[in-house]
C-alpha cells in the first residue's frame, strides 16, 4: 500500500521542475493528481501521461493560481472531477531578481502576486472543502531565502518570508479543524534554472553546502509525502529547510 493511497492531491506548477517530482512522488504512493500549469501544452500533456502511467487519476488544468477568480474557479473543476482534495501543494511561483537600486515596481509587484497572492487564492479556495471534510494538508513552498535573505532577491526574499508567516498564522486558523499547514523552504535545488548558471558560480554555491552537493527535486518531494500523508499527522505550523544544511 502507498502512502498516500486514495487521496487526491492538487499541486500547482507541476508541469516541470520541482512540481513535476512532487506530482510524481505522490502518484508512486498512490494519489489522484490534479496539477496546474498556465497553459495546456504538449509539455503537460506528457506529465500528465507520466502519472496516469502509475495506475492513478491525473488531469492537467490550465490555470493561474495569481488570479483570485481562477483559483476558485480550479477548486471547483477539481471537486467536480475528483470528489475531494486531501493536500494541497502550492508549488508555483517565479523569479525576477535584481539589486534593489535597479528592480521596477512592476517587477515587485509581480513577484508579491505570483509568489504570496496566489497562496492567499489557493487556500482560502480549498479551505471550504477540507473543512467540510474536516481533514487536509496544505503545503507551501518557500525557500532558504525567505528564512535568510539573499542580496539581489528582495522581492522574492519578502515573498517567501511572507508564506512563511501566512503558513503559521493559518496553522492556528485550521488545526481544530485537523487541517495541517507547513512550509518547504528548498535550497540550492538542480533545476533548468540552476542548469543555466556559469559551472564556477554554481559550484561556489555548492561549496557553501555542508552535504557537498545540489539538491535534487525528489529530495524536495520526499518531504511532501511525508507532509503530506499520516506520517506527519501531529504536524503543523512548521518550516522544513531541504537544503543540505545550507540553513541551519
Amino acid at each position: 500500500m502507498g502512502l498516500l493511497d486514495g487521496k487526491t492531491a492538487l499541486v500547482t506548477g507541476a508541469a516541470r521542475g520541482i512540481g513535476k517530482s512532487i506530482a510524481l512522488a505522490f502518484a508512486r504512493e498512490g494519489a489522484h493528481v490534479a496539477f496546474t500549469d498556465l497553459a495546456l501544452d504538449a509539455n503537460t500533456e506528457a506529465t500528465e501521461n507520466e502519472i496516469k502511467a502509475f495506475g492513478v487519476k491525473c488531469k492537467a488544468y490550465a490555470s493561474n493560481a495569481a488570479n483570485f477568480d481562477a483559483a476558485d474557479q480550479l477548486i471547483t473543476d477539481v471537486m467536480t472531477d475528483f470528489g475531494r482534495i486531501d493536500v494541497l501543494v502550492n508549488n508555483a511561483g517565479i523569479t525576477r531578481d535584481n539589486l534593489l537600486m535597479r528592480m521596477t515596481e512592476q517587477d515587485w509587484d509581480l513577484v508579491i502576486t505570483v509568489n504570496l497572492k496566489s497562496i492567499f487564492n489557493m487556500t482560502k479556495a480549498v479551505q471550504r472543502v477540507m473543512l467540510k471534510q474536516k481533514s487536509g494538508s496544505i503545503i507551501n513552498m518557500s525557500s532558504v531565502v525567505g528564512i535568510e535573505g539573499n542580496a539581489g532577491q528582495s522581492n522574492y526574499s519578502a515573498s517567501k518570508a511572507g508564506l512563511i508567516g501566512f503558513t503559521k498564522s493559518i496553522a492556528q486558523e485550521l488545526g481544530s479543524r485537523n487541517i495541517r499547514v507547513n512550509a518547504i523552504a528548498p535550497g540550492f535545488i538542480a533545476t533548468a534554472m540552476t542548469d543555466k548558471l556559469p559551472e564556477d558560480v554554481r559550484k561556489g554555491w555548492i561549496q557553501q553546502i555542508p552535504l557537498r552537493r545540489e539538491g535534487q527535486g525528489e529530495d524536495v518531494a520526499n518531504v511532501c509525502l511525508f507532509l503530506g500523508s499520516e506520517l506527519s499527522s501531529y504536524v503543523t505550523g512548521q518550516v522544513i529547510s531541504v537544503c543540505g544544511g545550507m540553513h541551519t
